[in-house]
């Protein structure tokens, strides 16, 4: 697991079977499991789940990035992000 660097950016990508939702440098990603809601920030650790239905929120340095998920999962691995949903 790396340490956080403020300067560090998550590589996210949030795909579809047919759509691309985003691709790209983010400082966070936020969701909700079984659990709760949670956000993902450079240095997470290693992390896999299955997302609830619900939106998913990609901050970027500009404007948050939206969209819903009817389902889907989750990896985290050494900053980068992996979300298939709509599945």
């Amino acid at each position: 697991m790396k340490h956080k660097d403020d300067n560090e950016d998550l590589s996210v990508i949030a795909r579809g079977p047919f759509d691309i939702y985003y691709e790209g440098a983010a400082k966070a990603v936020s969701a909700s499991n079984a659990v709760g809601q949670f956000d993902i920030l450079p240095g997470h650790a290693d992390f896999f789940s299955v997302l609830d239905p619900g939106e998913i929120t990609v901050t970027t340095s500009n404007k948050p990035v939206t969209f819903n998920a009817n389902n889907g999962i989750i990896t985290v691995r050494d900053n980068e992000v992996m979300l298939f949903i709509n599945i």
